[in-house]
């Protein structure tokens, strides 16, 4: 029998786990975690099956990217910022996709979208510059997914909505020390600049049909139903996933070390203040991750039965991504305030895990605020305001 993600993800735990920290001080995953996420196959769950990917249940891709999270949340936040590329590449051009996969499945992709980079119509494409922050794993792939807009001959804006275009690792600069962080240190997110790249019209993506989950007939791929799962359902619950996983760590590691402690009061496994702390946050935990996965669940299920996804929907979901991913961080939060003087060595991984899951919440797909006041213009039937992308 074929051994599952999930299955090589138990093997492969240790592994995550003891090497977070090397990737911390490396400022970028190491060699080893790399080695291990390419060996749990997790970065294939979401790539179509005829370029050698999975093409597994979204659900499945989320668990797997929680349980990586759960062990050492950069490789976990790798595993989803990059692994979840897939699902739109696969909506883009067949062209675009023989050149990244058609020799080497294993091939990654790094991003960021933010639509910092500008785009001058050229024959047969674009002239694209453009500098732009936070490419997770950068370092691990061997091409970009980046957002811009595109300009007239003169320079100036000429389309509001942004697009995706994407270029090999040899037509842009990672800036080498462009990542100092407290927080998700691992993750490698580094700079990225651009200077005068060509970029071929069928290595740009039009997301307007994505993000509504209506691309995967255009391009021939309405036979899954993954492919009609939409967009941002889909990328920020990468994040979403990435950071339910990085307050399990937390949770995780408060429980080994309150479970052998000697507190000043005796033992902290019997101090009512950490039992009572423990059972809080543990369920806030639970429920958070419990409520991200039925709200993919249940996405999924309408896709299925050939349901368009509409935006009230797709609203209602991302503001249960946000609050689950801010639930889940504020419990892992209180956790390391309470465990005492102890969970601020640095010999011991509980800070370090507490800083991942604390940085998680800085990603703009889990800033709170914005998504809560969208959904509720929605709700009362008020227009969303346009940088909001459900």
């Amino acid at each position: 029998m074929t051994e599952t993600v999930m299955e090589r993800i138990a093997k492969l735990a240790d592994v995550f786990a003891q090497d977070a920290e090397a990737s911390d001080r490396l400022g970028r995953l190491s060699e080893v975690s790399e080695r291990a996420l390419h060996e749990s196959g997790v970065c294939r769950m979401l790539q179509p099956r005829d370029y050698g990917g999975l093409e597994t249940h979204p659900r499945e891709y989320m668990e797997a990217v929680i349980e990586i999270a759960s062990h050492a949340p950069c490789a976990g936040w790798v595993a989803g910022v990059v692994g979840v590329h897939a699902h739109e590449l696969a909506l883009g051009t067949r062209q675009v996709q023989e050149e990244i996969w058609g020799d080497d499945p294993e091939t990654w992709v790094a991003s960021p979208y933010a639509p910092m980079g500008r785009a001058r119509p050229v024959d047969g494409g674009y002239l694209f510059s453009g500098r732009w922050p936070f490419s997770s794993g950068t370092d691990l792939c061997q091409w970009v997914m980046i957002g811009g807009l595109v300009t007239d001959q003169e320079g100036n804006v000429a389309e509001k909505a942004a697009r995706h275009f994407v270029l090999p690792r040899s037509d842009y600069e990672i800036v080498a020390d462009s990542w100092q962080v407290v927080g998700l240190k691992g993750t490698g997110s580094k700079d990225l600049i651009v200077k005068d790249a060509f970029v071929p019209d069928h290595r740009v993506i039009d997301t307007a049909e994505i993000t509504a989950g209506t691309a995967h007939t255009a391009v021939g791929r309405s036979d899954s139903v993954l492919y009609a799962m939409p967009r941002n359902v889909m990328f920020s619950g990468a994040v979403t996933a990435a950071t339910l996983g990085a307050a399990k760590s937390v949770l995780d590691a408060y429980v080994a070390l309150t479970r052998g402690r000697d507190g000043r009061y005796g033992k902290a496994s019997r101090d009512p203040y950490q039992l009572a702390a423990l059972g809080e946050c543990s369920a806030d935990i639970d429920a958070s991750i419990q409520h991200f996965l039925y709200d993919i669940d249940r996405i999924h299920d309408l896709c299925a039965d050939g349901v368009t996804i509409p935006l009230s929907l797709r609203a209602e979901v991302r503001r249960n991504q946000v609050r689950s991913s801010n639930r889940a961080a504020a419990a892992a939060d209180k956790l390391f305030r309470l465990a005492g003087g102890v969970s601020l060595r640095t010999d011991l991984p509980l800070e370090r895990l507490w800083r991942d899951s604390q940085a998680a919440i800085h990603h703009i797909q889990n800033v709170q605020d914005p998504i809560m006041q969208a959904y509720g213009l929605d709700f009362f039937g008020h227009p969303v305001p346009p940088n909001i992308k459900f």
